[in-house]
């Protein structure tokens, strides 16, 4: 069905109909990272903002030419409750469905949330909708928060607990030494100060980035991944690509160069590693990719721009068995590795109101790490 036009004086009295109810008027709605639009009972659209513009792929002009349920792929349920919602026989419902991301069939439908909402006294009624993927998405950068605070203070608590009677130990273990006249016996102690001290080592990791201060500066993400690529193909020169797909049009941001660097780098050598098998072989592969998102949500804030870096490989994949807490300090999938790389990476990027997520399946890895720019 398409939609008859409302008449400019319709949409005008629609509209300041609409105005005192929402705070700042429908302008508002621009600043949301949700598509919105108000439609009458009917299905024909008064107003959408830019989020849906962008998500729809219509000018929009064009969608106030339209029904929003020439826009979804099953719109009897939609239209159902739309209704009853203009009918104030209650006054929201939820319900799910598939968006087309462009009309007449083109592109993959993109499942949505839909909250129905009744505007006022009037028939007009408010249509929000939400990525299914982006709900998720939130829901995990929340627990990802949740997690680093949680972890900080575990660490914190933990490089306590452990360094006092660390230090006497290795103390003990040293005047020992100079009390023993046996070689053979003085080896024993050596062992136990070698071993205090790589216990310390481990501790001062666990809490360098809360102790190292935040040096902040013009950064430019394309020197921080050449850095991280220059350094990946020094320890191994044979066998692995390191592979650029760069969006050059990304602009400098402020942020900290050495733990960004730092954070690409455990992420990249983590992927080396796992690829030893394949740089045996000769055909390993690491993508560094550059993209600019826009009107993207991280932790709970709408930001404009972000760019986004992920980081690729065609390794094994990431055991099943600790795919859920790659990030947790301490877990590693590796025999030898100490389970810091990616902690440290996720504080990094957080430090830097960013996020970091992973996918990984047999043959495809990929860390992405997105962060807000100005």
């Amino acid at each position: 069905m398409t939609a008859v036009p409302l008449a400019p004086a319709d949409i005008v009295q629609a509209v300041s109909r609409v105005d005192p109810i929402v705070p700042g008027g429908l302008e508002a709605f621009d600043h949301l990272g949700t598509m919105v639009c108000v439609v009458v009972p009917d299905g024909r659209c008064l107003y959408a903002n830019s989020a849906f513009e962008e998500g729809l792929g219509l000018s929009r002009k064009s969608m106030l030419r339209e029904s929003i349920y020439d826009w979804v792929v099953s719109p009897g349920l939609l239209r159902d409750v739309v209704s009853a919602v203009a009918r104030n026989e209650f006054a929201t419902s939820r319900l799910q469905t598939d968006l087309r991301r462009h009309l007449h069939g083109h592109g993959e439908p993109l499942p949505v949330q839909v909250i129905v909402t009744r505007l006022g006294q009037g028939s007009l009624v408010l249509v929000e909708l939400v990525e299914v993927e982006q709900q998720t998405r939130q829901d995990r950068e929340e627990r990802a928060l949740d997690q680093v605070q949680a972890n900080k203070e575990l660490i914190r608590n933990l490089a306590h607990e452990i360094k006092n009677p660390l230090g006497g130990i290795r103390g003990a273990a040293q005047l020992l030494q100079m009390e023993l006249e046996s070689k053979s016996l003085t080896e024993y102690t050596q062992v136990i100060i070698h071993e205090a001290d790589r216990l310390q080592s481990l501790v001062d990791r666990l809490l360098a980035p809360h102790r190292r201060p935040h040096v902040v500066g013009d950064v430019n993400i394309h020197e921080v991944c050449e850095r991280v690529r220059s350094l990946i193909l020094a320890e191994f020169p044979k066998g692995l690509k390191v592979q650029r797909d760069y969006d050059t049009s990304l602009p400098d941001f402020r942020g900290d160069r050495e733990q960004l660097i730092q954070a690409v780098l455990n992420i990249a050598h983590n992927a080396a590693q796992a690829l030893i098998d394949r740089i045996a072989q000769g055909d390993a592969r690491i993508v560094l990719r550059t993209r600019v998102v826009r009107r993207v949500t991280i932790n709970r804030a709408l930001h404009r721009l972000a760019l986004v870096l992920h980081i690729e490989d065609n390794g094994p994949g990431i055991p099943e068995s600790i795919r859920d807490r790659v990030f947790y300090p301490l877990v590693s999938g590796r025999d030898g590795g100490s389970g810091l790389g990616l902690t440290l990476a996720q504080t990094f990027v957080q430090q830097h109101q960013g996020t970091i997520e992973c996918e990984s399946e047999p043959g495809r890895t990929v860390f992405r790490i997105l962060i807000p720019l100005p």
